[in-house]
């Protein structure tokens, strides 16, 4: 696991802020409003529900919060000893454990409250029981602002840091303060590190990347160390440190032999033999830089023998380097590179792994089936062909000697037609043209074209005797040619279909009366066609003499129903001007028309004799009370907005847009 992995953490709220969303949440996602009037086992419930609705909550944002944060112990070596440096492993081990212990008594409290609750007698003390139970949890929470600010600072710390990956390819610089190392990393990676001319400018890890060999490759740049006991090595040395012991990575040690980063040639190489033991089993280079101010060999023969002595140790490498003339950067990089490939080659050799893979692998080899001796066999024309002597002026002429002698590479058109085996030799650089009296030349190239070309008259000529060609329009060259036909059709035809169902459908509808025929004209048509109407002619008059009796009786019925209104109208003392037409004696006929639907409709219906909504009622001045008092009564239903006498439905009491939401400025007790 990589640092980029740890960079992903949601941030931490403070004590305060994590009560506010943990009981905002409750507010919002859980009922609201409770009556004393209710079954004592509703209310038991809706306060049972907020308390564990609260410990969900609750549980889910501590929950989240040990997720993400990583386990110490579980992590790499570097990692691990990287996060006890910066932030005390201990303490980050106490915060994370306090988070624990108070989901559990989170937990604890609301399986007690929930116990209580099933007991509660009253609404009363069923809310008093869910407050205590609240306030308990946030009671513990509160106790939980040390640790969670303490986490949020290392998230915001781990944020920061550079995502170095421990098992990648790693070049590791280190080394005394102001000696080179940042020069060197902005030189051979896109990394930006400040560089000043003072001691201790870089604070912390930095990384960059570059290729080599077609591979990616971190360099990491380590703080300055001094040379002092370990217990006396601040948070920045320690860092280094760290990266040291537990990196598997190819060390670079700068040394400053100009002495302009204010340590002497002796601090430095007793340095080197201090950390020395953090270099076992991995490729160390000791880059000397600065040398365009002081070489090797400027050097006096006490601080050149210190100097040797560390150059010939087993398996060390040195370059001189100087970053501010790039001499030997390209140099040391390839070098460092090429001795950590050469070093995880020989671990990988050495280990048990390599056995495992070899017992896989089975290389046949060829045993003799008898004692006969079979040499391989190399031709005499082979045997006797002389080796290629570059200074020999006798030798075989090469394409290349060639293209030398006629211009070189870019002048130089090679002959492709040189190496052609024709008859007479004269004919190879002849133009060979591709059309000649208006045919193809390559069409008389096969001797036997004219042999070809009668057995495929024959063919055709017994095919058409056949009748094979008499009906082309079902005659396809390929399987592909008559599906393809096919599908066209059956595309054709979807598409008049679809054309002729919109056309029908967007059409307008045929009136009934446009069908409709009179019977004379009907009688007329069947004359001229030389048909005998006469039989049509009477069962018409037959069924229309029927529907005039028919209606002639439902007419009689409706006068006599007017008639009984007359006489009810006159007992009850009121005139006939109250729902008789006036304008005409005349009953206009009533016209049958469509609705959008197609039902018929009545136009100028006839509208009741009587009106119902005085029925009852002694005369209008009873009717205009009786009209009152109901207005008097649905004021209040009214004013509840209620959609009748059976409405009883409880709208919700606490608007949302009050209750939900960010906080403003001020109180927040109001839940």
């Amino acid at each position: 696991m990589s640092t980029s992995g740890l960079k992903a953490i949601a941030p931490v709220p403070k004590a305060s802020d994590f009560l506010d969303i943990v009981l905002s949440k409750t507010q919002r996602k859980t009922p609201t409003v409770i009556h004393k009037n209710f079954k004592i086992s509703r209310i038991r419930n809706f306060y049972m529900r907020k308390v564990k609705f609260t410990q969900d909550s609750f549980d889910e944002k501590l929950g989240a919060i040990l997720e993400e944060f990583p386990i110490i112990d579980d992590l790499h070596p570097f990692l691990s000893s990287l996060l006890n440096v910066l932030y005390d492993k201990n303490h980050y081990k106490l915060a994370l454990g306090q988070l624990r212990t108070a989901r559990h008594l989170i937990d604890q409290v609301a399986k007690d409250y929930v116990r209580l609750l099933k007991f509660g007698d009253s609404l009363y003390r069923c809310k008093q029981l869910k407050r205590a139970a609240l306030g308990r949890m946030a009671t513990i929470m509160k106790r939980q602002n040390e640790a969670l600010e303490f986490l949020e600072e290392v998230r915001k710390h781990i944020s920061r840091l550079p995502a170095i990956d421990p098992t990648a390819r790693t070049l590791l610089i280190c080394g005394y303060p102001n000696v080179g190392k940042s020069s060197f990393i902005n030189k051979v990676t896109r990394a930006d590190v400040d560089v000043q001319p003072y001691a201790f400018t870089t604070k912390s890890l930095f990384v960059g990347h570059l290729d080599h060999r077609y591979m990616r490759w971190q360099v990491i740049d380590t703080p300055g160390i001094l040379d002092h006991p370990l217990e006396e090595m601040n948070n920045i040395e320690m860092q280094s440190i760290t990266a040291l012991a537990h990196l598997k990575a190819c060390i670079l040690y700068f040394m400053d032999l100009s002495e302009q980063c204010g340590y002497s040639v002796e601090a430095q190489c007793q340095l080197f033999h201090s950390i020395k033991p953090l270099f076992a089993n991995k490729p160390t280079v000791l880059v000397l830089n600065k040398a365009d101010v002081a070489r090797l060999d400027d050097l006096t023969p006490e601080r050149r023998a210190m100097v040797d002595e560390i150059i010939n140790a087993e398996g060390m490498r040195h370059v001189q380097v100087s970053c501010y003339t790039d001499e030997g950067v390209m140099t040391l990089k390839t070098t460092a590179c090429d001795a950590l490939l050469e070093h995880r080659v020989d671990t990988k050799l050495k280990g048990n792994k390599v056995n495992a893979i070899l017992n896989r692998l089975h290389v046949a080899q060829p045993k003799p089936r008898d004692d006969v001796v079979r040499a391989p066999f190399i031709p005499e024309a082979v045997k006797e062909r002389k080796k290629f002597d570059k200074n020999d002026p006798n030798r075989r002429r090469l394409e290349r000697d060639i293209e030398l002698e006629e211009g070189g590479a870019g002048v130089y058109n090679i002959n492709l037609k040189k190496n052609y085996m024709l008859a007479n030799e004269e004919w190879k650089n002849d133009i060979m043209p591709e059309i000649m009296d208006g045919k193809n030349i390559a069409d008389f190239i096969d001797p036997e074209i004219l042999e070809k070309l009668e057995a495929l008259e024959r063919e055709e000529e017994k095919l058409e005797a056949e009748g094979f060609y008499d009906s082309e329009s079902d005659m396809f060259d390929s399987e592909d040619e008559r599906e393809a036909v096919e599908a066209k059709a059956a595309r054709e035809k979807k598409l008049i279909s679809q054309s002729t169902k919109k056309a029908m459908k967007n059409r307008a509808a045929l009136p009934r009366t446009a069908g409709l025929r009179t019977l004379s004209e009907l009688t007329t048509e069947m004359t001229k066609a030389g048909l005998d109407p006469s039989r049509i002619q009477e069962r018409a008059e037959m069924l229309a003499k029927v529907q005039g009796a028919k209606r002639k009786r439902q007419r009689e019925e409706d006068e006599a129903e007017m008639d009984v209104d007359e006489e009810m109208g006159d007992e009850s003392g009121e005139g006939e001007g109250e729902w008789m037409d006036v304008d005409g004696d005349e009953v206009p006929k009533l016209k049958r028309a469509k609705a959008n639907s197609g039902a018929v409709i009545a136009k100028n219906a006839r509208h009741p004799r009587s009106n119902r909504q005085l029925a009852g009622l002694r005369d209008e001045a009873q009717a205009s009370k009786a009209v009152k008092l109901r207005n008097l009564g649905q004021r209040e239903r009214n004013m509840q907005a209620r959609a009748g006498e059976s409405d009883r439905a409880i709208k919700t009491k606490m608007p949302k847009h009050l209750f939900a939401g960010k906080r403003k400025m001020g109180k927040t007790d109001r839940r």
